[in-house]
């Protein structure tokens, strides 16, 4: 986690102030809990909610000698609570507080997330009605394919992106639940009810069975979101710096004025921020096997987890807001041009409408076997020759024989192949 890659409402979430006033929280709710059920005294709790405090550099310095970070914020809480603060953390574990707190971390990263996600949707589906209707070639295996539409290329990233959109609220649900159960989950010194009130005011569901942790199986799955949320940050990346490639030129990203390309070659235009946002994606996907390998914890809990989702934890969050903020940003500002797609439509002399007529050969009697030889043969040369892949049918008598030229001519339309955008756009957007 870096400046250059943050953004403040999502960094803010994991710095040391935020965990400790949510630490501090998690205390107070639990000591006002256990005052309505009778185990430790109304004022004890009142006091904690009052005078409840606490120093991040005082922790640090105590950190220092017990080297155990929740035994020194509850020192320093003690030395702002005064007497009452013995009643502090009454029947509790440390990860009775580090991981419902890391719940609440996890859970308000992803609402960030979710509007991320929103804000690319609206970009996505603004421009996808705006080119709805631009032909354009598609591409398999990179190479020149049969015609699509500019716009549904973008529906598709929508609809993408309108599964990513449900798996991380499955995701935040997953990772939505608290633990206020104990040494060893057993409830053996502190009331289940303790932990249902926490939960009920935080916002999270109580664990089913904690062990002295929430089971992380949990929290591989919401790394895991994120990672798949990444790579589709990529796959449009990817498209985009594709489309912008000097002999595609079909699409670019935003050149602001005054924006510079190159130290060496004041022409060039690069697709800086999809390059950028390719590699932001391999870092939030690198969270992935270690979140996978913090599932086999020891017996009841150990600590290898905690280093690791330290790390991972603010890392991926911030790194995919950034990311999701930058692509749609990019998204909404990307230089389309319709010209161009035209262009390259017609660049191979028609070969992209060969799939039509080797089906209408096959309508008029032919072998599929024998069609697809004749078109080939005509495909291939005008591949290696040029010129007209139409012109090159028509003056073959094998197919002349089956089809006259007015009807292969008719096969060439590319609307034929986008007729059927409006049905998939209704499939995708509903009725507009």
């Amino acid at each position: 986690m870096i400046p250059r890659y943050s953004r403040p409402a999502m960094s803010a979430i994991w710095e040391p102030e935020t965990r400790y006033q949510i630490w501090l929280e998690i205390e107070t709710l639990a000591g006002e809990a256990q005052a309505r059920l009778g185990v430790i005294p109304e004022a004890a709790a009142r006091a904690v909610r009052e005078r409840g405090g606490f120093n991040v550099a005082r922790i640090d310095a105590i950190e220092q000698e017990t080297r155990h970070d929740v035994i020194a914020f509850l020192t320093n809480v003690a030395e702002h609570v005064g007497p009452e603060a013995r009643f502090l953390h009454q029947g509790m574990t440390s990860s009775d507080v580090l991981d419902t707190c890391l719940a609440v971390q996890l859970t308000r990263a992803a609402d960030i997330l979710l509007a991320d996600v929103d804000a690319l949707l609206a970009a996505l589906k603004r421009r996808a009605f705006e080119f709805k209707d631009t032909p354009c070639i598609g591409r398999s295996h990179g190479i020149h394919a049969e015609p699509t539409t500019f716009g549904l290329k973008l529906a598709g990233f929508f609809a993408e992106w309108t599964r990513n959109r449900d798996r991380l609220v499955a995701a935040r649900r997953e990772v939505a639940t608290c633990a206020i159960s104990g040494a060893v989950g057993t409830f053996a010194e502190i009331d289940p009810q303790v932990e249902a009130e926490v939960a009920a005011a935080l916002g999270l569901m109580p664990e089913p069975v904690s062990t002295q942790v929430i089971p992380r199986d949990r929290h591989a799955l919401f790394f895991a979101v994120l990672a798949v949320m990444a790579s589709s940050v990529e796959r449009l990346a990817t498209e985009i710096r594709h489309l912008q490639r000097t002999e595609v030129r079909e699409a670019e990203e935003y050149f602001a004025p005054g924006q510079k390309g190159s130290s060496a070659m004041p022409h060039k235009r690069n697709p800086i921020l999809t390059e950028n946002l390719t590699g932001l994606a391999r870092i939030v996907r690198s969270a992935v096997v270690p979140a996978l390998e913090n599932v086999a914890l020891w017996h009841e809990r150990d600590i290898s987890h905690s280093s690791v989702e330290r790390m991972i934890a603010p890392d991926a969050t911030v790194t995919l807001d950034f990311a999701l903020h930058r692509l749609a940003g990019v998204v909404d500002k990307l230089l389309v041009y319709p010209e161009a797609m035209q262009a390259n439509l017609e660049r191979f002399g028609g070969l992209i409408y060969s799939q039509r007529v080797l089906l209408a050969l096959t309508q008029a009697g032919v072998s599929r076997e024998d069609a697809y030889r004749l078109v080939q043969r005509n495909a291939m040369a005008t591949w290696s020759t040029g010129g007209s892949f139409l012109d090159r049918l028509i003056a073959d008598p094998e197919i002349t024989a089956c089809l006259d030229a007015g009807g292969l001519a008719a096969l060439f339309d590319p609307a034929y192949h986008t007729r059927h955008v409006d049905t998939i756009f209704a499939r995708v957007f509903g009725p507009q």
